[in-house]
């Protein structure tokens, strides 16, 4: 018997009328900040998201339930848990089969929102291919679900922590299309640019809908990236990102931190080592993805007319 997800009233019934809604992800919850600012944030990016005209549809997993829509208590669970595991595609069926309580990557957003019919998804940055992978094969399992699901990902590019170089030849390869938002440069998460340029520039949220509209139409499965900037006010300092980085890369091979413990462990590092500038600088570019989100959404229209 097939699962279904639980989804919560305000957003089952977005979907029922067509409206808009917007999927958010929980690990920037649970293992992307500091309690309370992890709190916080998750409630001002919903909040973002209904501000810009659509409903926002927080996922998650709580005691093995797929929820479509967290409530502000069950946010707060999440922001306090230290037990939270992190699910991506390889840990779902564990995750649900144990009952436990799961906080969804990129991969696992995706996976549930198109279970949902949510085609719009905002997150801070998408995974990717880790430096080094030649020989750790540490690739992200983001990159091969948005070569199969069906939903478009707002993002402020890849964390310069990664290969960025490599991260887009995968995209390429699984035939996803990287379009920049007003922007023909790809961004570096705490930077607006990589030194890599985007598939197509786009000039609206309008354009990038006619886009999605038109890969679904033509029967191209799969996920679309949409490279969205972080606001110029909170970009950092080229030099002063990229040498922590290079720090608490060198901190975490010497520790041996591999696969889904990485991220978090070098985002933490790197907070620390620019006196919490960069927590600052994720906070901002979560909140400009989830308008940017909302205003897709809005301009997609109906699923049921995709």
């Amino acid at each position: 018997m097939k699962l279904i997800p639980e989804i919560h009233p305000e957003v089952a019934e977005a979907l029922a009328l067509g409206l808009p809604v917007v999927a958010l992800e929980s690990t920037i919850i649970s293992h992307g900040m500091p309690y309370p600012q992890n709190v916080q944030t998750a409630l001002e990016v919903e909040e973002q998201v209904r501000e810009a005209g659509a409903v926002p549809a927080t996922i998650g997993i709580m005691k093995g339930k797929l929820k479509i829509g967290l409530t502000p208590e069950e946010i707060e669970e999440f922001g306090k848990s230290e037990d939270t595991v992190k699910v991506s595609r390889r840990d779902l069926a564990t995750v649900v089969a144990r009952k436990m309580n799961g906080a969804t990557t990129v991969a696992t957003t995706m996976i549930l929102a198109e279970m949902a019919g949510i085609r719009v998804f905002a997150t801070g940055g998408i995974g990717g291919v880790h430096r080094g992978a030649s020989e750790s094969f540490d690739i992200s399992a983001d990159l091969q679900e948005l070569g199969k699901t069906n939903v478009a990902v707002v993002c402020a590019g890849v964390k310069s922590i990664l290969d960025i170089g490599l991260t887009l030849e995968y995209l390429e390869t699984m035939g996803v299309p990287v379009l920049g938002y007003k922007t023909e440069d790809f961004p570096a998460f705490y930077t607006r640019t990589s030194g890599y340029r985007v598939d197509a520039a786009t000039n609206s949220a309008e354009e990038v809908a006619e886009i999605l509209r038109t890969k679904w139409s033509l029967g191209l499965d799969g996920g679309v990236v949409i490279a969205n900037p972080i606001p110029e006010a909170f970009a950092m300092d080229e030099d002063l990102i990229n040498e922590a980085i290079d720090t608490a890369l060198e901190e975490a091979a010497a520790l041996h931190i591999r696969g889904k413990e990485s991220t978090p462990f070098l985002l933490a590092k790197v907070k620390a080592l620019t006196d919490g500038q960069s927590l600052e600088s994720n906070i901002a570019l979560v909140l400009n993805n989830a308008r940017v989100a909302a205003e897709i959404a809005v301009a997609l229209g109906p699923i049921n007319e995709l």
